[in-house]
């Protein structure tokens, strides 16, 4: 594959976590404000359908780009700004398997208190503070890797 090629996917890969990162946020954030159960759950179903379709996948795309891109413009793997995208990527992965799982969780707790009747039980509000705590270091994380893929800075590690 061609140096651009790759640069294209890596760009749109990139693009693809900012971009559903931030959707997925804000569609959220408003579903929680109604405090409608039928509102939440089901924007928290079409949120985990995202993140397992446009997340994940850009997930697996974005470090087999990224060593490709590197390999064939000749950037050596222990250069600073490559590590500590690397060490961001790894730590955005730790951040988000979590919250997808709360996002399922809310989502299942959504539907039942719609089925039920009932308001949103305590769970889901912990859940969903615990969603914020998680994501926004995630969110800020995925920010400054792009920010060093762009700038690529003379960064000294060791």
């Amino acid at each position: 594959m061609t140096y651009l090629a790759l640069k294209y996917l890596h760009v749109i890969g990139a693009c693809v976590l900012l971009g559903t990162g931030a959707g997925i946020a804000f569609f959220m954030l408003m579903a929680h404000r109604t405090q409608d159960a039928g509102v939440i759950a089901g924007v928290a179903r079409i949120v985990v359908i995202a993140d397992y379709l446009f997340t994940a996948t850009a997930v697996v795309l974005q470090p087999v780009t990224g060593l490709a891109l590197a390999w064939q413009a000749g950037y050596a793997l222990h250069q600073g700004w490559i590590v500590v995208s690397v060490l961001l990527y790894l730590a955005v992965g730790a951040l988000w398997v979590p919250v997808v799982w709360m996002q399922v969780r809310m989502r299942d707790l959504a539907a039942s208190a719609l089925r039920a009747g009932t308001p949103l039980p305590p769970q889901y509000h912990t859940l969903f503070r615990w969603w914020i705590a998680f994501g926004i270091p995630a969110f800020a994380a995925v920010l400054v890797i792009v920010w060093l893929m762009i700038a690529r800075p003379t960064l000294q590690l060791y």
